[in-house]
């Protein structure tokens, strides 16, 4: 399993950090670019935004070659609980995001649009058969969701950590490395649970195209991902979460992914909420803002390298507690917590009196 492991990372990264030069290239001729013609924007330069599309590439490049060659060796099982039709599932409703998305980073589509195609790629997902269906709780039997419920579920489910990874992409290298930092905290996460093959190998895949991106996205960023590569990276973050914990159904095990994804859910959250209180209207949600965490970061005085890596730490301290809840439970989850709080609140003080 290692090996097949270490090719999946290798191969997606070696592809993204190979064809990224191209999609620069091809961005400046189609004239996709991020022009800061707001305030809201940090950069302060013209840049390319088709960077997912190398992102893309190296995940499908890396993924469509395990298995093929996994399949080739009979090592692998796809028809096994239909895992092959969810996959094909997961690709349909990939494609359909990339698509739109890709046109919105050359026309610029309402957000609406893209929340219509959101939702589309999700119900497919569904339809072919993957969903959260039920959930086994300690001390009681298992819980069988409704069908219903599960749908609906599951649909939020995807289009919000869709829409939390997109909302999220606003400082050079923020999102890929939150994801990227993501990835790996489920990959030791399905690897403690065991969960199935075609999930650590999926989750791999998309660490090493980010692996592979993040030099170019990095302070000072050379391109952008665009919205074709945040929508891309959200929504396979949230699909491959539901593969991970398809076999093991335990409580913990179903919160896992929510804690690790736990920085960009929450700032979307208060960001819904925000916006809807400012504007007093739901129509104001899809009305972009500057009151996300990297926003106040730089209002307290970080560089964006700064605020970036603080926003890596928060999100590898998230993975690391659920790492630890899973393997070791609570209480001890729970103490890491709080040393990591109470140390992070010493150096913010010491901070504040450099900056003063």
């Amino acid at each position: 399993m290692w090996g097949d492991i270490a090719i999946a990372f290798m191969l997606a990264c070696i592809t993204t950090f190979v064809i990224t030069p191209y999609t620069i290239k091809l961005a400046k001729k189609l004239g996709a670019v991020d022009t800061p013609k707001d305030e809201r924007r940090v950069n302060t330069i013209t840049m390319p935004r088709l960077g997912g599309l190398a992102i893309i590439a190296g995940f499908i490049v890396s993924i469509t070659y395990l298995i093929v060659i996994l399949n080739i060796e009979k090592s692998i099982n796809l028809y096994e609980d239909n895992m092959h039709i969810k996959l094909l599932g997961f690709l349909i409703g990939g494609v359909i995001i990339s698509i739109v998305c890709f046109i919105d980073d050359l026309k610029d589509l309402p957000p609406i649009v893209k929340l219509i195609a959101q939702t589309i790629a999700a119900i497919v997902v569904v339809s072919f058969g993957l969903r959260i269906e039920n959930v086994n709780i300690p001390f009681l039997y298992k819980v069988g969701l409704p069908d219903i419920f599960s749908i609906i579920l599951t649909i939020g489910w995807i289009v919000g950590v869709t829409n939390a990874i997109n909302l999220i992409d606003g400082l050079d290298g923020l999102s890929t490395g939150i994801a990227l930092i993501s990835c790996v905290s489920m990959l030791i996460i399905f690897a403690l649970n065991g969960s199935p093959i075609i999930a650590i190998l999926l989750i791999t895949a998309l660490a090493g195209a980010l692996s592979g991106f993040l030099p170019f996205n990095f302070n000072p960023a050379k391109t952008f991902m665009g919205d074709a590569g945040s929508n891309f990276l959200g929504f396979s973050l949230s699909v491959i979460s539901i593969f991970g914990v398809a076999k093991t159904y335990t409580l913990i095990v179903i919160v896992t992914p929510l804690i690790v994804l736990g920085l960009p859910v929450i700032d979307t959250i208060i960001a819904i909420i925000r916006r809807i209180v400012k504007g007093k209207s739901i129509k104001a949600i899809m009305k972009a803002d500057k009151g996300h965490l990297h926003h106040k970061l730089l209002k307290l005085g970080f560089t964006q390298k700064e605020a970036v890596l603080v926003m890596y730490a928060i999100t590898a301290a998230l993975g690391l507690f659920a790492i630890v809840l899973l393997e070791s439970g609570i209480w001890k989850a729970i103490s890491f917590l709080i040393l990591v709080v109470a140390i992070v609140a010493i150096g913010y003080r010491n901070f504040e009196k450099e900056r003063s």
